[in-house]
């Protein structure tokens, strides 16, 4: 999966570790982690959430066409503005959209990312994934930023994480440490990034979604609910409360990973460890498989003006 830069320089090694399936749907899962239609067509592949090739070598003609049909449709589903630039130019050009009046801009990455996206999108629609004819129709970008405004954070998500395996979360504290990261603009937006080279990619997509609200963008892409991914109502409802408390925006987004820039940082150790707690609930990779402990984590958020989550 790579080797991508946490919390300000902190490295975080993205080894795969054992999957912690929660009370959620695996078909949904199966289709966004890769299995693509594994579902539908019978076809076995690898589950997890990084790049994947469609090798349909061992599916008849029937299955391909169908396969292929589904694939098309779900593209065509992904129906919000696109611009592609060049990676180099992404965060100039997403800073360039953002006063532009035409929406939220965010940076998707590149096709792959761009297919999981659409994946995401269109999963619960039986009509794109030729799931069973009754299950209900998806919700729409509405009907979750309701819900997410129903929600209070971080004491309703309390409430979900330990519902969904959350009470096993027990990250060390650890000393705080001396050498915290490599400065404010570290790691950055790194969606635009290789994920197996690490090389910025040639070209990029930008996405505008049709809300001036940074925090409402997980709605409009129904990004979530796979794993210990939160559904979208509750990534609407955590970015929400952090944009009001750190001015938090949401810049990068892909399959599994988000990038936010902030305005401020917390103020002192103590409102960086609880932040660093709430973080550590929302998304435990960023300790588990990336800072350690919570005060590295907590350091990090003091000196850096970029968060990411990224989730297994």
């Amino acid at each position: 999966m790579g080797i991508f830069a946490g919390v300000a320089g902190i490295d975080c090694g993205r080894a795969h570790r054992h999957a912690k399936l929660h009370a959620m749907d695996p078909t949904r899962r199966w289709m966004i982690g890769g299995l693509a239609m594994g579902a539908l067509l019978g076809a076995t592949r690898p589950m997890g959430s990084g790049q994947v090739t469609d090798d349909l070598s061992h599916l008849t003609p029937e299955q391909r066409t169908r396969y292929q049909a589904m694939h098309q449709r779900m593209m065509a589903a992904l129906t919000y503005e696109r611009i592609t630039v060049p990676g180099r130019n992404a965060l100039a050009e997403w800073e360039r959209l953002k006063g532009a009046g035409r929406g939220w801009p965010v940076v998707i990455g590149g096709d792959e990312d761009l297919e999981r996206i659409a994946e995401q999108l269109s999963i619960d629609d039986p009509a794109m994934s030729g799931g069973p004819a009754n299950r209900p129709a998806p919700r729409t970008p509405a009907q979750i930023v309701a819900a997410a405004d129903a929600l209070r954070f971080p004491a309703d998500f309390h409430r979900w994480s330990k519902e969904n395996g959350g009470e096993d979360l027990r990250a060390p504290v650890g000393e705080w440490p001396r050498d915290v990261g490599d400065g404010p603009e570290a790691p950055g937006l790194f969606v635009i990034e290789d994920g197996a080279s690490g090389q910025v990619r040639d070209r990029v997509h930008i996405m505008m979604l049709p809300t001036s609200h940074a925090w409402e963008a997980p709605a409009y892409l129904r990004w979530g609910n796979w794993n210990a991914c939160p559904p979208s109502e509750y990534h609407v409802a955590a970015l929400r409360d952090w944009n009001r408390r750190y001015g938090a925006e949401l810049v990068g987004i892909n399959g599994d990973t988000m990038n936010i820039r902030v305005r401020t940082r917390p103020k002192d150790r103590a409102e960086a460890l609880g932040l660093a707690r709430e973080m550590y609930e929302y998304c435990p990779d960023i300790i588990e498989q990336g800072a350690g402990t919570l005060s590295n984590l907590a350091a990090g958020l003091m000196t850096s003006n970029w968060w990411f989550f990224w989730w297994d």
